[in-house]
């Protein structure tokens, strides 16, 4: 009863808006009609004299004019090109198994195949329409990427009508295929695969391609273009469809509402109890996706390096999460069963397809790889991007305290004189009030206890800082105020350094340039997404602070010496990031410290840390 009452409501509204569509063309067509009344009047003898031959000649006039106009609107409408969301296509030869699981599961809730499967780099699925007239015939790559579902589903006669009706393709986030087992994937997919059935109505069809045509000519009418009358004419044309669409956004809403609602009460009857616990997997593959992606990922596309393998790595984040967390200690008991991605023949090439659509998604670059947009697998990361990042950082730190007239630690600045140092950072961002506590003397640390491994410190043990990710926001859930926009520093020196680091890396990013789209196939149904150099469309952060900068090179710059003088190692935390690793350990202590010096000016906590991990912060460091 549920799934005809949501029919009925998506079916009633789909034709509200077709008769929203039929009202704008009797409007168009209104003129012409009194027109043609007029001149068969006047042909016929009945209407001449007095003022018949001038209201003849004005409507005539009036209506060539509309019909103009509805015409122009009308072909805006339908070459206008609706946006499709970037995708991974997946052909059914290279996942045969998914391919027939999801086959099954439209059978068992009667309701027509998806014409395809493609992925996407997010923690979601759902439906996309790609039938819009503008697309011709359902997307189809060059080679044959994406293939239509054929046959094999029984009932030939009952699904004939099916196959040669154009179905939406299946989108799926690529997380659920590595994190979810076979079962779970199922569960979760069953309301979404269910959604093809009230799809499949011409009513409801056609409501949703005109109101995509109508949303897709408002993108058209927006853009920039050149010359005033190109622009008074689409003005004009805008105006007329951002009114229809006004007049369909209530409908189509409530159309949307019905259909998903039909969906879900027909996949009731499908791993129910199975789907429950699968919406607590969704949670849980989100927030580990969206760890993976600000703290560990961000600083390697930074670096110009794209993990290979992203989707394992958020299978290896949530597994660390429940050995640390005790409240996760259930979610890796599920690891035994068989895991989604062996639906796929070839999981590690689609993984490494869905991470570099994620690099381009989230922080932009070009479509190919190459000699600055390298891939790296998750054994090179440490070396490639943790330890090239901090080198760099910290060169860049020393480049700007030399443009300051910064003398090195120990003597005045001479051509032969002693390297970069940590010591001359500190000694620069120290307050004049003092240097504290002698290090050799010290006996007990700081009050800086070690913090919550779950939530995120936030220090180099996590790369936040490090790589500008605001602390928190993790997996715990925990809501910490923001306080970027007090941006306390210790002193006017310390104002000064975060300045210059600020201008110095503004000035490198404006020197890259903006990151080139090619490589994209043109007529491909993704391709438009790329023309006009919007990248990154899913930006994960907003620019840093000068105190986050500031933060982030000083933190470079102890771990530089760490390394080189006492022997640590950087590391890869999968929560967390990069990580500096002092005898196997992560450093989980460092960011407060450095946080101290750079916001307060006090050196006492990470001297303290240098002198217990025997770094030498006199002895030069290498960079790059």
């Amino acid at each position: 009863m549920g799934v005809e009452v949501g029919a009925l409501a998506a079916r009633s509204r789909a034709l509200a808006v077709l008769r929203i569509r039929s009202r704008a063309l009797a409007v168009a067509l209104l003129p012409a009609a009194v027109a043609v009344v007029l001149l068969v009047g006047g042909s016929t003898g009945h209407l001449v004299g007095g003022g018949w031959g001038t209201a003849r000649q004005v409507v005539t006039a009036l209506a060539v004019v509309v019909l103009l106009a509805a015409a122009g609107i009308a072909l805006v409408v339908s070459r206008a090109r609706p946006a499709m969301s970037p995708t991974v296509p997946v052909v059914e030869t290279s996942a045969p198994d998914l391919y027939r699981m999801v086959r099954d599961l439209a059978d068992r809730l009667d309701v027509p195949v998806p014409s395809a499967i493609a992925l996407t780099p997010d923690c979601d699925s759902w439906l996309e329409d790609r039938t819009h007239p503008a697309q011709g015939r359902p997307p189809q790559r060059r080679g044959g990427r994406l293939s239509a579902l054929s046959g094999g589903l029984g009932r030939a006669t009952r699904h004939a009508h099916r196959r040669s009706t154009a179905t939406p393709v299946l989108v799926i986030g690529s997380p659920f295929l590595w994190w979810m087992r076979v079962g779970e994937l199922r569960a979760v997919l069953a309301p979404v695969v269910a959604g093809t059935g009230p799809s499949a109505h011409p009513d409801i069809a056609a409501a949703r391609r005109f109101v995509r045509g109508l949303d897709a000519a408002v993108a058209v009418t927006s853009a920039p273009t050149r010359g005033p009358l190109v622009r008074t004419v689409l003005g004009g044309a805008g105006w007329v469809v951002r009114l229809l669409l006004r007049s369909c956004r209530g409908h189509a809403a409530e159309m949307e509402r019905g259909v998903a609602a039909a969906a879900a009460e027909r996949a009731q009857t499908v791993d129910y109890g199975l789907r429950i616990v699968a919406q607590e997997q969704v949670g849980l593959a989100y927030a580990g996706w969206d760890r993976l992606l600000t703290r560990v990922a961000l600083p390697a596309w930074r670096m110009g390096r794209w993990p290979s393998r992203l989707d394992a790595g958020v299978v290896a984040a949530l597994t660390e999460l429940s050995r640390r967390d005790r409240l996760a200690e259930g979610f890796a008991s599920r690891l035994g069963e068989r895991p989604a991605c062996d639906l796929l023949e070839e999981p590690g090439a689609v993984d490494e397809a869905a991470s570099l659509l994620a690099a381009r998604l989230f922080h932009g670059g070009p479509a190919e790889r190459g000699p600055d947009w390298a891939p790296v697998n998750w054994q090179e990361y440490p070396e490639e991007v943790v330890d090239r990042k901090w080198r760099t950082d910290a060169a860049r730190l020393h480049r700007v305290l030399d443009a300051q007239g910064v003398r090195p630690s120990g003597g005045p600045a001479e051509p032969g004189g002693p390297g970069p140092t940590l010591s001359r950072v500190m000694e620069h961002l120290t307050t004049a009030a003092g240097d504290g506590p002698d290090p050799a003397a010290a006996v007990t640390p700081p009050p800086y206890g070690e913090p919550d491994m779950g939530a995120g410190d936030g220090g180099i043990a996590g790369g936040g800082q490090a790589d500008g990710v605001a602390p928190g926001g993790g997996l715990d859930g925990d809501d910490e105020e923001d306080e970027e926009d007090e941006d306390p520093l210790g002193n006017e020196r310390t104002a000064a350094l975060a300045a210059a680091l600020s201008a110095e890396v503004a000035r490198e990013e404006a020197a890259a340039g903006p990151v080139p789209a090619s490589g994209v196939e043109q007529g491909g149904p993704d391709s438009a997404l790329w023309e006009d150099g919007m990248l990154p469309l899913f930006p994960l952060q907003p620019p840093r602070t000068g105190r986050d900068l500031l933060a982030d090179h000083v933190t470079a710059m102890v771990c530089c010496a760490a390394m080189d003088t006492a022997g640590a190692m950087p590391g890869l935390d999968w929560l967390d990031g990069p990580s500096l690793l002092v005898d196997g350990e992560r450093a989980a202590d460092l960011g407060p410290r450095v946080l101290a010096l750079v916001e307060t000016g006090d050196p006492a906590p990470l001297k303290t840390w240098l002198h217990q991990t025997g770094v030498r912060p006199e002895k030069p460091v290498r960079l790059v």
